[in-house]
């Protein structure tokens, strides 16, 4: 069942997709998901994703981008400069001395179009030359749907420039289904290599093999094990804030609350994942009243690798004019038995 559920001021609603399997609730103020239900090994409702009691709060511009699908540019770009076709662009620098998720007015703060379909609901922005510094106007569109247990997320986008386009969602998981330390989950991740950030957060191009090191998730690892340990980067970023580059193509991302029993698998068509420990929440409350505190959630936003406009030779963030664009990921919720 797809519906309105609610209708706020300035063309901002709230949207409910159901089925069996799942609830999700979702705004299209910047396509923030509000909600994620499912039942956990009790046949109890377990909300799977942090969040605000209201949608006012995520207007807010506080650096969590909680929930929301992040543009036109997800990630940082160094020094908020980049070149393309001999032309040097400049877009926003909003953290530290780089630019971040898109700038300072990005997608996640956009109020989208959208037509409810058949278990979902398809979103639509046209993002304008310029805007945020960006060529090319973009038509892009963001569809949100459920098949049984699975919550699909599919972008696709057309430039009449040729543009940058990198899309996330941004979503802070706790499968115990309130904010909590997630020492406890576990996680598994199908990556051989991860990449190192500077002290700005930044992808400094540099790989470094997971092998017997705090970021080797190969197999299912309980996250407290590993994120206090004294690696330098893990220093650096406060915990994890890091690429990973997959080795597979599909359920490339695991995580497990043995406290509810869910579990989440993650398959996406994207090369990479940041995978974001929630460093930086900071004492906001949430929306079942409790305190949401530094890695009490984990962000899996899946995505092209970080920066790749300057680290990659042939980067895959650039669209060419009248070229689709086009990512799915699907985040599956089930009780392991």
């Amino acid at each position: 069942m797809v519906e309105v559920k609610e209708r706020l001021e300035n063309g901002i609603d709230v949207l409910s997709i159901s089925n069996s399997h799942l609830t999700v609730e979702v705004t299209n103020f910047g396509c923030t998901l509000l909600k994620i239900v499912t039942k956990d090994k009790n046949d109890q409702d377990c909300d799977c994703i942090l969040g605000f009691e209201h949608v006012e709060d995520y207007q807010k511009r506080d650096g969590t981008y909680l929930n929301a699908l992040v543009g036109r540019v997800c990630n940082r770009i160094e020094k908020g400069t980049f070149t393309m076709n001999g032309t040097e662009y400049h877009v926003p620098i909003n953290n530290g001395p780089n630019s971040l998720h898109g700038g300072i007015e990005g997608f996640s703060y956009k109020v989208f179009d959208y037509s409810l379909i058949e278990d979902g609901v398809k979103f639509h922005y046209v993002s304008k030359d310029g805007e945020e510094g960006y060529p090319g106007t973009l038509d892009f569109y963001a569809i949100y749907w459920l098949d049984e247990s699975s919550l699909h997320i599919q972008y696709s986008g057309v430039s009449d420039k040729d543009t940058l386009i990198n899309i996330t969602n941004h979503g802070y998981f706790n499968l115990n289904g309130y904010a909590s330390n997630i020492d406890d989950h576990t996680l598994r991740i199908s990556a051989s290599k991860f990449g190192c950030v500077d002290l700005d957060g930044l992808y400094t191009g540099q790989l470094r093999d997971v092998k017997e090191t705090a970021f080797d998730f190969n197999t299912e690892k309980r996250i407290g094990d590993f994120i206090h340990s004294e690696d330098e980067q893990l220093i650096i970023a406060r915990g994890y804030d890091h690429p990973y580059v997959f080795d597979t193509k599909e359920n490339q991302v695991c995580l497990y609350s043995s406290l509810s029993g869910i579990e989440l698998k993650v398959s996406t068509t994207y090369p990479t994942a940041q995978i974001y420990s929630a460093n930086y929440l900071d004492g906001q409350t949430d929306k079942y009243g409790k305190i949401m505190h530094p890695q009490d959630g984990l962000c899996i936003e899946t995505s092209y690798i970080a920066d790749s406009i300057h680290k990659e030779e042939n980067p895959k963030v650039l669209l060419k004019a009248g070229q689709v664009f086009e990512e799915e990921t699907t985040y599956t919720f089930e009780v392991r038995k």
